[in-house]
């Protein structure tokens, strides 16, 4: 750097003390830290810099599915975002029996299957749709005593299958992907981008250090809109996906891990159940409710899940149940007509990886990517290892901790 350019930066960078490292990730969700893990066990030495709590952003407010894809083919075809996350259930769970890349055999599994029910005025339209071809082997219909205890009820008249995909307890999942980062983890409320004059990223300022690595990963969801700016990059652009979730508390919900099929190829609404830190348990809803309550006041679309819930189980007492909003941007890169995108993304420019995973789910098929390109650029792990002793980040606290009393 020139000396006008250091008369340039702020005092913060001026007394920044060079830290080096081979690799230096910003974002601490699910993807960044299961990338970080990746790297670290390829022999990388890394630092991964969060600028608030770890999965606070998108994670903590996902609710867990290990998508398989059949969800995306509710039109009785694969599309192209089906088959991209087609394998990620199967590459989960070796994880989670410790027989994958990463050992997550700590991690609690909340149901070892998501669902997909029919309220009784479907049933004469699924005929077409489970006897596709490409959907064989995604759904087995369950009856009897293998019906998940919500639809063991006498009123219950739908049809129940059993997907190839599992739920995970997420803020656990954050906490085990945490240990595996040991001490790579940095706490920082406002890291920056240093642009050099090449274009190049010359570095990343923290508090009282400049972390200086061979490649820089931005993997910070809706934060790398803030970091692209100012890197000086206008592309890749990215785009926002809002949804408003409902959150419904009680003692004794049943638990429910299911999409309800609805007239659109897109799931009426999708349940998942989670515990509460006061043993209770939460109910999150998400699917088209989540969708078209985008525009409407909490107390509208609480008074519509109330409707839902009513109709499609209304043998489910919720009379004594408290009830939230949740507005989460699904954040991603930009697609023609704000469309979703088929698969995680990767952009290299210079010496810096612009990521988004688009579904926790397929973080594995991310890291792969960035694998492969460090590789293709000929990026390998050398001997330098930094283990500053530098503020670590907590976990963020669970949604339905934060906003229930």
């Amino acid at each position: 750097m020139s000396i006008l350019g250091l008369f340039s930066l702020p005092v913060r960078e001026l007394m920044s003390t060079p830290l080096d490292t081979d690799i230096c990730l910003i974002g601490g969700g699910i993807a960044g830290l299961w990338l970080n893990a990746r790297l670290r066990a390829a022999g990388f030495s890394t630092l991964l810099i969060e600028q608030n709590q770890l999965g606070g952003g998108q994670s903590m407010k996902s609710q867990g599915i290990i998508h398989g894809g059949t969800k995306y083919a509710l039109q009785g075809s694969l599309t192209q975002a089906a088959e991209a996350i087609s394998g990620m259930p199967a590459r989960w769970r070796a994880c989670l029996e410790g027989r994958g890349e990463l050992d997550l055999s700590g991690v609690r599994v909340l149901s070892q299957h998501h669902y997909l029910w029919s309220p009784g005025s479907m049933i004469s339209n699924l005929a077409g749709f489970f006897a596709s071809k490409a959907l064989r082997g995604r759904v087995d219909q369950i009856k009897g005593k293998s019906l998940p205890e919500v639809f063991a009820h006498p009123a219950f008249k739908g049809k129940v299958y059993q997907l190839a995909e599992l739920v995970l307890d997420v803020p656990d999942l954050v906490r085990h992907l945490a240990e595996l980062s040991a001490e790579s983890l940095v706490a920082d409320p406002d890291p920056r981008v240093l642009q050099g004059a090449d274009g190049d990223i010359q570095g990343i300022a923290i508090e009282g250090h400049l972390i200086r690595a061979q490649r820089y990963i931005l993997c910070a969801g809706e934060g790398n809109e803030q970091l692209l700016q100012q890197w000086g990059l206008s592309k890749p652009a990215m785009q926002r996906r809002p949804l408003q979730m409902v959150l419904v508390k009680g003692a004794q919900l049943p638990p429910l891990y299911a999409h309800c099929l609805g007239s659109s190829p897109k799931p009426r609404l999708t349940v998942t159940t989670h515990p509460c830190h006061d043993g209770q348990w939460c109910w999150y809803l998400g699917g088209e409710i989540a969708e078209q309550g985008v525009e409407q006041s909490a107390a509208q679309l609480i008074a519509k899940a109330q409707q839902e819930l009513a109709s499609l189980l209304p043998w489910v007492d919720l009379s004594g149940c408290q009830w939230q909003t949740l507005h989460v941007n699904r954040a991603e890169p930009a697609q023609s007509g704000l469309t979703r995108p088929d698969s995680a993304y990767l952009q290299a420019s210079s010496n810096g990886l612009v990521s988004w995973p688009t579904k926790l789910a397929l973080a594995p098929d991310l890291s792969d990517q960035i694998l492969a390109e460090l590789e293709r650029q000929g990026i390998q792990p050398s001997a330098q290892k930094s283990n500053p002793s530098l503020p670590r980040p907590a976990p963020a606290v669970p949604v339905w901790d934060s906003l229930f009393p």
